[in-house]
Formats: structure tokens, sequence, C-alpha cells
């Protein structure tokens, strides 16, 4: 690979996409709970707070809206700079809710960043992929998903650090200053050329996405691919959407977690991804959604082994260093199957759809997750997770059977 493939202006502005998208969604998967935990809320009203992830879920329903309605900076860095702006306000605001007595408020705050925060998702990916050229794809992608785990240093490290020194007020007007990364990027960098013709009307935007998947797959594959996609990651998901609560009930410190349980997340996760796109190379897509899928569901394990044994740090990195390994090859896998489904007409809407479906799980089935705990403990919990992450590589016998690893026309 020629060195002005991997080192580029376009690979740069992958890097900040991707912090940019991460950080909003890990202060409310990582950072929230913490502070509600903190506060006295029960793990069940915590878990209830994954519901509002739900635009995560919804975005395709307002994507083919961002196709066809320019805002002054245009059509796609309008809708970015737009949210940006939304994001650093309504986060510096979150902090000076009181948890323990307003967590409707705190719930109704929650939803609007996630609102502001899908739709700067959904303006990002499709900047991206009209951003890179074909030959630039794979390698775009990574560096915008291991840039978008990076950002979780933010709201799940630097911040809960600061948790300690300052008030929770002032770490979330800190934490929302980082948004100032991605203004910069979309005010700085051009809109990309674009060689596809617009959709002419909001009917078009809508309708031609799912008549293109279906000319080419078929409904009978469209079906089995979308509850393949819900299900992949479907144990993975509940798996850590209670780990910051996890790890705090065990007995950690918020600096424990702040140094050693976030760090040992991140940066297996980042070698996973990366090692996954190699060794892609080589397996395929099919293949490496089977072999890293099972490295996924044998690491769920690990924290089942951790809630028995107790509080020990060195064994509390070593797990997580595990399972996020996991998790870094699964997504890898898990996200070139969702870029080998969408077409480059329709990437916006179609890739809206499909990593929207993607963040079902971890909405609604992660928001029962509190109340599973409650009633049987971390350890069964955990064990129900692996349970749970066998049908999705049962479903791998038809999306993406042993060696068919051509890409469909």
């Amino acid at each position: 690979m020629k060195l002005q493939t991997v080192v580029n202006k376009r690979s740069l502005i992958c890097v900040f996409t991707g912090l940019a998208s991460g950080m909003p969604l890990y202060l409310l998967i990582q950072l929230v709970p913490a502070w509600l935990r903190d506060a006295g809320v029960s793990l069940a009203e915590i878990g209830l707070f994954a519901l509002v992830g739900l635009p995560y879920t919804w975005k395709f329903l307002w994507a083919p809206l961002m196709d066809r309605w320019q805002l002054p900076l245009g059509l796609r860095r309008g809708w970015m700079l737009l949210t940006q702006i939304g994001l650093i306000i309504t986060i510096g605001l979150l902090g000076h809710i009181d948890p323990g007595n307003a967590t409707g408020l705190v719930a109704a705050m929650a939803v609007i960043i996630a609102i502001f925060s899908a739709t700067q998702d959904v303006a990002i990916d499709a900047y991206r992929r009209e951003l890179l050229p074909d030959e630039e794809l794979g390698l775009g992608n990574s560096i915008h998903v291991q840039a978008y785990r990076i950002s979780s240093l933010v709201p799940g490290s630097l911040s809960l650090i600061l948790a300690d020194l300052l008030p929770w007020s002032a770490v979330f007007w800190i934490t929302a200053a980082f948004m100032s990364v991605g203004v910069a990027l979309t005010v700085f960098v051009a809109e990309p050329p674009r060689e596809e013709r617009q959709p002419t009307s909001l009917a078009e935007s809508v309708i031609a996405p799912f008549k293109d998947y279906v000319a080419r797959r078929g409904w009978h594959s469209l079906l089995l691919a979308l509850l393949f996609m819900f299900a992949y990651k479907l144990g993975d998901n509940m798996a850590t959407a209670l780990s910051t609560p996890f790890y705090l009930d065990l007995g950690f410190t918020k600096t424990d977690i702040g140094l050693v349980a976030k760090n040992a997340a991140l940066w297996p996760a980042i070698v996973g991804g990366l090692v996954g796109g190699v060794l892609m190379i080589k397996l395929g897509i099919n293949r490496a959604l089977w072999l890293f899928g099972a490295v996924q569901l044998f690491s769920i394990l690990g924290f089942a082994y951790l809630a028995s044994v107790g509080p020990v740090l060195w064994l509390l990195a070593a797990v997580i260093a595990f399972e996020y390994l996991g998790v870094g090859l699964g997504t890898a896998a898990f996200t070139a199957f969702i870029a080998r489904e969408s077409s480059k007409t329709f990437a916006a809407t179609q890739f809206a759809l499909f990593t929207a479906l993607a963040a079902l799980p971890r909405s609604l089935a992660n928001a029962t997750t509190g109340f599973i705990v409650e009633q049987v403990g971390w350890v069964t919990f955990f064990l129900l997770c692996a349970a749970l992450a066998v049908p999705g590589m049962v479903l791998l016998l038809w999306v993406a059977p042993w060696g068919g690893d051509k890409a469909p026309r």
C-alpha cells in the first residue's frame, strides 16, 4: 500500500470525524451512568436510561431529510455544525440538573443530546462516504472507528477523574468543550464533491434506498440481514451496558475506573479493530464474522468470573482487556459487513438504517439490564448475556456462510 494512501488529508479528517462522533455517545453510556450512581440512583433506573439512546435507532427516519434539505454551510457541513453547537450547549447544561431529585429532567436532556448526536452521525457518515474514494473506504472507516473509541477517554476517563476533584457541573462543561474539535473540523474542511445525482423530492429520498436494496438482494435477504444486525452484538452490548455501575458495585473507586478500567477497554479494542482489519484481508468478511464473533462471545464469560471473585485490580484489567479485544475484532468485521451491504448511491440512508438497527439492542435490550441484575445478580446476568450472543452466530449460516465471501453485486 502506498504511503500517500495511508497518510493524507482524508485520513486526518477521518480521525476528527471519529472523535466528534464518539464523544457524545460515550458520555451517555459511561459518564451519565456513573453520575447517576454517584447520586444514589438505583440500578433499575440507570438501566432504563439506555432508552435515551433510541434516537440512534430512529435516525434512519430523518436521514432522508438530510439528503434533501441543505443548510447554509452545505448539505453535510451545515447539519454537522448545527448538531455540534447543540451538543456543546446541552451537555454543559446537563450537569446543572440534580440527578437525585430530577431524574426525569435528566432523562429528557439526555434524549435531546442523543438526538443531536445521532443526527451528527448521519451527516458525518454521509460526509465520510462521499469524501473517500473506493480504495480508501476500508482504511478510512477503520481510522474513524478507532478515533471514535479514543474519544471515550474524555467522558470515560478524564471526566471521571475530574469528578473526584471538581463539582459535576464543571465536569460536564469541560466535557462539552471537547466538542469544539468537531466544530473546528466542520468550519475548516470543504464539502466533498458529489458525482451522484441528489434526490429531487422527499419521496425519492425515502423510497429509493429501499427499492435499491430489494432489487439487489430481495426481501428475504433484507429481513435476514436486518435480524442479524440486531442479534450479532446483542449479548456483547448487554454485557457492557452497566459496566461502570458494575465496577463501582464491586468496590473499585472512580479513579480505578478512570485509570485502569477505561484504558484496559480502550487499547485492546483499538488493537482488535486494527488486527481485525488486517486479518480480514486474508480471511474475508464472512470467516471473520464467525471467528471474531466466537471470541466476542467467550470474552463475556470473563465478566462472570470477575463478578464471582471480587475487586482484584489486575484481574479487572485482564478481563476487560480480553472482552474489548473481542469487541474490537467483532466490530471490525461487523462494520465491514454493513459497508458491504450498502450501495454507494444511497449510502447515507442505507448506512443510517443499518447502523441504527445495530444500535437497537443498546437502547431496548439494555434498558432491561438493571432489572435483570437486581433479580439474578451479576454472575447469572453475564452468563445470560453469553447465551444471548448465540442466535447472532447461528444466523451467520444464512447471511455470511463460511467461505461465501464474495460481496453481492
